[in-house]
C-alpha cells in the first residue's frame, strides 16, 4: 500500500477497507472459503509508517518500494500517491508483474493514462481503479431505479457538488494546498471530472461531448505551513455533458460554494415517468402520478409544499463502506478471476474527460469526446 499514510490512503483504504477486511476474517469467496489480507505499508518517512503500524498492529512496513515490488509475498500493489508520482510507480509495479489497484486520476495526462492501460494489458496483469461514487448507498439505490425502468425515458441529469474550502488564513483549509496549484496536478476539473465520467457512463450513457467553464474564484490561499501562495488551478467548474442516447447532464463542481442542500453532492434525474433526487445516502423519488401541477404566478406567494411531494426510497439492505466493498470485489477478481469492469481503461476515459473539459474551457466551445480503446 504505497501512500497509505496520506489522507485517503490511510482513512478510506487502510483503516476502513483493508483493516476492516482483515478484522472480519478476510474476503468471502464464491466457494464459501475466505482469503485473508495482510498489508505492507510503503512510504517515504519510516517514523510515520512505524507509528501507523504500531497503532494498528501491522507487522510490515518499508521505505524501499523496489524491494517491496521484488518480494513475491505481496501480489497486489495499491497506489494512493499524489497524481504526479503515480505513473512512474505504477510502471514499476507493472514491470514487476503485480496486480494493481489505484486511486484516480490514474495519470496527469490522457496519454500517460492510456499508456498504463496498454502496458497492463500487454503484461497480462489484473488492474483496477477506484470508482467509489458508484458504491455510495444513494447511487446504488439510483442504479436500482434505472434498472427497474422507474424513470421511463431518462431526459436529463443535474448535479451539484461542493462546499466551502477555507482559504487557510483565519481557518485551516480542509483540502491540501497542492489541490490549488495547477503545476502540482491540482484543480477541481482533474479531481472531479474522472468521477463524473464513470458515474455518467455507468448509469446513463457514454459522454460524447462536453462544454465547460472553469474559474479560479480565490486567487490566493495559505498553505499548511502558514505561507501565502498563488492559486493557479481552477476551484469551480460548470459543465454540460451530452451522453449517448440523448441524455443531457449538467454538473456543477465547486470548492467555493456554501451548502444549502441535504448532502454535499446531489443529483436530480428527470424522466418521462418519474424523477429522483439522490445524494451520498438519500434517494427521494416522485412518480408522474404524484407530480403536482405548478402554475407560474409571481404576483402571489406559492404556498405549495413541494418537498412533501417526494418520498424517500426505503432502506431495504445494509450498505457497507463503498471503498471496502470495491476492495473486496477487486480481491475476488485477483483470486477467483471474477469480472471487474473498472480498469485502467476506465481510468483513462476519466482523464480524457478532464482534459477535454479543460480544453473546452480554454476554447469556450463544445468539445467532442472520442471513444477510448486500447
Amino acid at each position: 500500500m504505497n501512500g497509505a499514510s496520506g489522507r485517503m490512503g490511510y482513512r478510506q483504504h487502510l483503516v476502513r477497507s483493508i483493516l476492516a477486511i482483515r478484522d472480519q476474517g478476510g474476503v468471502l469467496l464464491s466457494d464459501g472459503s475466505r482469503v485473508q489480507v495482510e498489508p505492507l505499508l510503503v512510504g517515504r518517512t519510516e517514523a510515520k509508517l512505524a507509528e501507523i503500524a504500531k497503532r494498528h498492529d501491522i507487522e510490515h512496513y518499508t521505505t524501499d518500494l523496489e524491494a517491496a515490488l521484488a518480494d513475491e509475498r505481496w501480489p497486489i500493489y495499491a497506489d494512493f500517491l499524489v497524481t504526479s508520482a503515480r505513473v512512474p510507480a505504477m510502471r514499476r509495479a507493472i514491470a514487476a508483474g503485480k496486480a494493481i489497484y489505484t486511486e484516480k486520476p490514474t495519470a496527469e495526462t490522457y496519454a500517460d493514462a492510456l499508456e498504463l492501460a496498454r502496458l497492463a494489458d500487454a503484461a497480462g496483469i489484473k488492474n483496477g481503479v477506484v470508482h467509489d461514487k458508484l458504491y455510495l448507498p444513494g447511487l446504488r439505490k439510483l442504479r436500482r431505479l434505472v434498472d427497474s425502468g422507474f424513470f421511463g425515458q431518462i431526459l436529463s441529469v443535474r448535479g451539484e457538488f461542493g462546499y466551502w474550502v477555507f482559504e487557510g488564513d483565519w481557518m485551516p483549509a480542509q483540502r491540501p494546498s497542492w489541490n490549488y496549484r495547477a503545476e502540482d496536478g491540482g484543480g477541481i476539473v482533474v479531481d472531479m471530472f474522472p468521477h463524473w465520467n464513470y458515474v455518467l457512463e455507468n448509469l446513463f450513457g457514454r459522454v460524447e461531448s462536453v462544454y465547460a467553464r472553469t474559474t479560479t474564484e480565490i486567487p490566493q490561499r495559505v498553505d499548511e505551513s502558514g505561507e501565502t501562495y498563488r492559486a493557479t488551478a481552477d476551484d469551480a467548474a460548470y459543465a454540460i455533458f451530452e451522453l449517448a442516447g440523448g441524455v443531457t447532464a449538467q454538473l456543477n463542481s465547486s470548492w467555493v460554494t456554501r451548502v444549502n442542500r441535504d448532502e454535499l453532492v446531489e443529483f436530480q434525474v428527470d424522466g418521462t415517468h418519474g424523477s429522483a433526487v439522490v445524494g451520498l445516502w438519500g434517494c427521494k423519488i416522485q412518480h408522474r402520478n404524484e407530480t403536482p401541477r405548478p402554475t407560474w404566478n409571481p404576483d402571489v406567494p406559492d404556498g405549495h409544499d413541494y418537498p412533501s411531494d417526494w418520498h424517500e426510497v426505503p432502506e431495504t439492505e445494509v450498505f457497507e463502506n463503498g471503498f471496502k466493498v470495491q476492495w473486496e470485489e477487486f480481491i475476488r477478481h485477483v483470486v477467483e478471476d471474477t469480472p471487474f469492469p473498472y480498469d485502467f481503461l476506465s481510468g483513462a476515459r476519466g482523464v480524457l474527460l478532464a482534459e477535454k473539459g479543460l480544453e473546452s474551457a480554454r476554447a469556450q466551445r463544445r468539445i467532442e469526446v472520442p471513444e477510448v480503446t486500447l
